[in-house]
C-alpha cells in the first residue's frame, strides 16, 4: 500500500464499507468496491494489495476517527464518571448515524479469519487502552472500587457497548441506539461505583 493517503484511497475506503455492509465481507469483490468508489479495478491495487488489506484500513481509519472523538471530548475532564458517560454516548451516537460501519464492525468482524481479528484488534487497542485509563482516573478519584480488576472491567464495558450495538442492529435499528446511553452507564456506574 502506497504511504501517500489521498482523495481516491478514501473513495475506495467509503466504498468498501458500503459493499461490505451491503453484502457481507466475503461475498464483497473488488471490483464492486471499485464500482462503489467511483475508480477503476486497478486503481484498487495501488493503494491495497489484497481485500483484507482495505478492510484492515477501514477499522484502522474507523476507529483512529473515533478514538480521537473520545480522546477530544474527554480532555481535561477531571471526573471519571463524566468521562465514561461521554466514551459511552460518542459510542453509540457514531454507531447509530453510520448503521453500515456498525454492521461491519458487529458482523463482519466476527466472520472474518484469525489473522484478520488479530490486526483488527490492534486497531482497536487504544480504545481499549482508553478505558482503562477512565478506570484508573475513577479509582484514584475515589468515585470507583480500588479492588477492580481493571483489565477485566475496562473488557466488560467494552463489551457490554459493543452487545447493545449488536442488538440494535438485529432488532433492525427499531429504537434509539443512543437513548441506551445512559442507562448502560448506570448499569457501569453500579458495578465499579464506590459508594462515594
Amino acid at each position: 500500500m502506497t504511504s501517500k493517503k489521498n482523495d481516491k484511497y478514501y473513495l475506495i475506503l467509503q466504498g468498501a464499507l458500503q459493499v461490505f455492509a451491503e453484502n457481507g465481507y466475503h461475498r464483497s469483490q473488488v471490483s464492486k468496491i471499485a464500482k462503489a468508489a467511483g475508480v477503476a479495478d486497478g486503481t484498487i491495487y495501488l493503494y491495497f494489495k489484497r481485500k483484507e488489506d482495505i478492510l484492515i484500513c477501514l477499522f484502522q481509519e474507523k476507529l483512529g476517527e473515533l478514538v480521537g472523538k473520545f480522546h477530544e471530548s474527554v480532555e481535561g475532564t477531571a471526573d471519571a464518571v463524566e468521562a465514561l458517560r461521554t466514551v459511552c454516548s460518542i459510542h453509540f451516537s457514531e454507531l447509530e448515524s453510520n448503521p453500515e460501519f456498525a454492521y461491519v464492525t458487529q458482523i463482519e468482524l466476527r466472520q472474518s479469519d484469525l489473522e484478520l481479528r488479530k490486526e483488527i484488534g490492534n486497531a482497536l487497542k487504544p480504545y481499549i487502552v482508553l478505558i482503562e485509563n477512565i478506570l484508573e482516573q475513577g479509582i484514584i478519584e475515589q468515585k470507583f472500587r480500588s479492588d477492580l480488576n481493571i483489565k477485566l472491567v475496562r473488557n466488560l464495558i467494552f463489551g457490554a457497548m459493543d452487545e447493545a450495538v449488536t442488538s440494535w442492529l438485529i432488532s433492525g435499528r427499531k429504537y434509539s441506539l443512543s437513548d441506551q446511553a445512559e442507562e448502560t452507564l448506570s448499569f457501569f456506574l453500579n458495578g465499579v461505583s464506590s459508594g462515594q
